[in-house]
């Protein structure tokens, strides 16, 4: 017996990146799992087995729905003992910073949508996850290395209309636990990465994308986005799923975590180690014409070693390795 046996779990946005992997653990440790999930950057593809089988029933526990309709909320959100809110709009940097009211505003709407919902319904516990780059835009760009720990959020500066978007998510989740509406369990991701994530149009982010376009070399230059000398904090999407995991066992009512590699890896860097996992003559093209977002910032993960119990096991090369080798097996069925 699990702490997941018998539950029953809805995750928004359970056909992305990081919820299908999320929804694949919670059904192996025994949860009944339903989704919610537009299909904007999800797929059915990824929530389903090597043999073609779906890990969840389908027909009664998959929903295709806007979280931005409050109604629909209301009517799926209900009569499940955990909420996973990881559903958002989101992309790479250039779609980001050319639509940042649509993103803001949809962002705004699904989050408290989603959180009003499991109010009104009486959900027991709600996990929100929000991301680094609500940190203040005066630290992300600073010089050096930049550690940050959570509660360096604010005064509140974040870089784009995202960051301001789910920063709100986080501050309305807060003021419903402060208020005794709801549990709630707040993870904020780093730079999340691993099979399974976005890798082609405006939905791809920084590693995918330049996996893409080491495979497709020389068919596609090797252009990488600004100077290269921007970090991140890059973590393997396995290690972001534990710690899902275990934010509802232990890190309810607990207040903000952050989750990340502890590790600053530039976009230099990264595109080295692609290009060497490629094993192909490539030289890369930095081009300073385009954007590349802050300058970075990495994190500070004691909360989550001491509430948790949690740690990273995915080194950055092994990572991805793993990401490379996924992305090509599946451009080579896609062409």
């Amino acid at each position: 017996m699990t702490f997941w046996n018998g539950a029953r779990v809805l995750v928004t946005g359970g056909a992305g990146f990081i919820g299908s992997a999320l929804v694949k653990r919670l059904v192996i440790e025994g949860a009944r799992v339903q989704v919610i999930d537009n299909l904007w950057r999800g797929s059915l593809d990824n929530l389903a087995r090597p043999d073609g089988s779906y890990v969840i029933d389908m027909d009664r526990d998959f929903h295709l729905a806007d979280l931005t309709d409050y109604s629909a909320c209301v009517e799926l959100i209900r009569d499940v003992d955990f909420v996973y809110h990881l559903a958002d709009v989101v992309g790479g940097v250039q779609f980001v910073f050319s639509n940042e009211s649509f993103v803001f505003r949809q962002n705004i709407l699904i989050n408290t949508n989603v959180l009003s919902a499991c109010v009104a319904n009486g959900i027991t516990n709600y996990v929100y996850v929000g991301t680094a780059c609500s940190y203040p835009k005066h630290l992300q760009m600073a010089p050096g290395i930049v550690s940050l720990r959570e509660d360096q959020t604010y005064p509140a500066e974040p870089e784009s209309g995202y960051g301001w978007s789910k920063l709100m998510g986080e501050y309305e989740a807060e003021l419903a636990m402060k208020f005794g509406k709801i549990n709630v369990g707040l993870l904020r991701f780093h730079n999340v990465y691993g099979p399974g994530t976005s890798f082609q149009g405006d939905g791809a982010q920084v590693l995918p994308s330049l996996i893409c376009k080491a495979i497709k070399f020389p068919d596609e230059p090797f252009i990488v986005w600004g100077s290269g000398d921007q970090y991140r904090d890059f973590i393997y999407v396995d290690d972001v799923v534990e710690a899902l995991l275990l934010v509802s066992q232990y890190g309810m009512n607990k207040g903000l975590i952050q989750i990340g590699s502890e590790q600053a890896t530039t976009i230099r860097e990264a595109a080295r180690l692609i290009i060497q996992i490629s094993g192909k003559s490539i030289n890369a093209i930095f081009d300073n014409s385009k954007p590349e977002g802050d300058r970075g910032r990495i994190a500070i993960c004691d909360r989550a070693r001491d509430i948790l119990g949690w740690k990273t096991t995915v080194k950055l090369d092994e990572g991805l390795t793993q990401t490379y080798e996924w992305i090509a097996r599946l451009s080579a069925l896609l062409h």
